[in-house]
């Protein structure tokens, strides 16, 4: 298994436009409605906050839904059946991200579930909460448990990584020195903003070498690039289903075990304990102190197939894919007077399918309006989570976001950059207002789905049926 490479940023790219998904996903083709009457197929770029499910891991979820039963303790047949497939994709799941020997596999909900949970198993020292570092680049899923359950620093991240890792080392080193030493280094795999990494390799030997653990937070990191907890040394990491192309609500929180058999279990409730008594309880170790209730079986059995499909693919051609994608994406966004590519640190030793820009003259929401309904393509706009981050690079009214990833083609992209540019050139062509604090199309002509949001969209097609619902080219 490879770990995270570090090479030099993608070259220069003209167009993308022959690149096809490496991996089918579900939805690829679903037909948009456009405000002036025609349908497109969606170009969903805004994988980086929930990505379409594989094709794969529908085929799972499928085949697995009629075997579905109690896990755990149930003697029926389908019970015990059900209880394998929880416990084999655990398996799965940590295997995934090079789980050591020794670690814990913890299915939850998603990363922030995972976080919170680590937060409360951090060790207290003499009474006091435990330690925890963490930069302000960090989505809030990494920066608000941290704050509220431990005695956590955040610390303002710096403009190069070298000068971001230097000022790591001196304040790991500095609270070692006072006799107040970090228990927990918390730092993201990959930025949800601009999708640059740190070099894992040096933030572990900075946080071990100052007595501190390191949990890494590997959203956006996790379904890019291959990953492995014991070639890297990193003690935990949480990731999420939903970015990993199994939106079934499943996530992990992988890694060392001592602290979380010690800590407080994360739920109160069936399956924690070992004995219940009126005036005490005896709670289990491993996963199981974690996971009260009935769990997500086919959450777990999505995002196992996932991994299982993301670890089958080439890892090169994947990275060639998604590099190729941003690459356009950043020279064709740069390459449009008043656009600009938000950065954090020119020396990013990689960057995965993200790329967060801002158009003169438009406020973010307009512009993801804009490209919704005149042009079909899903993007995201607003401060992602990242709200210290992006006050600090002075987008205090936020930025619009593209994500890429493997079921992404290149004209998708291509349409990006040409709407953008189109907006720039002409401006949009219908007109926009903001309605509780969000922008929309003015007398919007649109079907709206009703109920299921199914028959509804379906229902309201527009005279033709089905053919008026075909897609037209843009």
């Amino acid at each position: 298994m490879t770990t995270i490479a570090e090479s030099p940023a993608c070259p220069s790219v003209d167009r993308v436009d022959a690149l096809t998904p490496v991996l089918p996903v579900l939805g690829h083709d679903t037909p948009a409605p456009l405000v002036d009457g025609r349908r497109v197929p969606y170009a969903n770029l805004d994988v980086a906050a929930s990505a379409p499910a594989l094709q794969a891991v529908g085929d799972r979820v499928t085949a697995a839904l009629p075997l579905y039963a109690s896990v755990h303790r149930g003697a029926g047949y389908l019970s015990q059946v059900s209880t394998t497939l929880y416990e084999s994709a655990r398996a799965t799941i940590g295997e995934f991200v090079g789980a050591r020997p020794d670690d814990l596999t913890l299915l939850v909900r998603n990363t922030t579930d995972a976080l919170n949970l680590l937060a409360g198993c951090v060790p207290a020292a003499d009474g006091t909460p435990g330690r925890v570092l963490v930069l302000d680049v960090e989505h809030h899923a990494n920066l608000l448990p941290w704050q509220r359950a431990t005695d956590a620093t955040v610390l303002t991240g710096r403009g190069t990584v070298a000068a971001t890792l230097e000022a790591v080392r001196a304040e790991l080193a500095a609270g070692a020195a006072a006799g107040r030493g970090y228990a927990l280094l918390a730092v993201t795999g990959a930025s949800n903003v601009t999708g640059e990494t740190l070099p894992v390799a040096d933030v572990v030997a900075a946080a071990h070498g100052a007595g501190a653990r390191v949990v890494l937070d590997g959203a956006q990191l996790v379904p890019h690039r291959r990953f492995s907890l014991a070639q890297t040394g990193v003690d935990y990491v949480a990731f999420s289903g939903h970015k990993a192309y199994a939106p079934f609500g499943a996530g992990a929180l992988v890694g060392r075990r001592d602290w979380l058999d010690a800590g407080t279990p994360y739920l109160a409730g069936g399956g924690a304990v070992r004995s219940v008594r009126v005036d005490g309880t005896d709670w289990h170790d491993g996963p199981a102190r974690h996971e009260a209730g009935s769990p997500n079986v086919l959450g777990a059995v999505a995002l196992a197939a996932a991994c299982e499909t993301l670890a089958a693919v080439d890892t090169v051609a994947l990275r060639e894919h998604e590099d190729a994608l941003r690459a356009r994406l950043v020279d064709g966004l740069e390459a449009i007077d008043g656009v600009e590519v938000v950065r954090l640190w020119p020396d990013a030793p990689d960057t995965v399918g993200v790329v967060t820009f801002t158009v003169s003259g438009y406020e973010p929401g307009q512009v993801a309006a804009y490209l919704s309904a005149e042009h079909g393509i899903g993007v995201r706009d607003g401060r992602f989570c990242a709200h210290p981050l992006l006050t600090r690079l002075g987008y205090r009214a936020g930025a619009v976001r593209a994500s890429v990833g493997a079921g992404t083609a290149g004209e998708e992209v291509e349409r990006l950059v040409a709407a953008v540019a189109a907006l720039v050139a002409d401006g949009p062509r219908a007109d926009y207002a903001v309605v509780d604090g969000l922008w929309v199309v003015v007398d919007d002509p649109r079907p709206v789905p009703e109920g299921s949001g199914l028959d509804g969209l379906l229902a309201t097609a527009g005279p033709g049926g089905d053919e008026a619902f075909a897609c037209v080219p843009d």
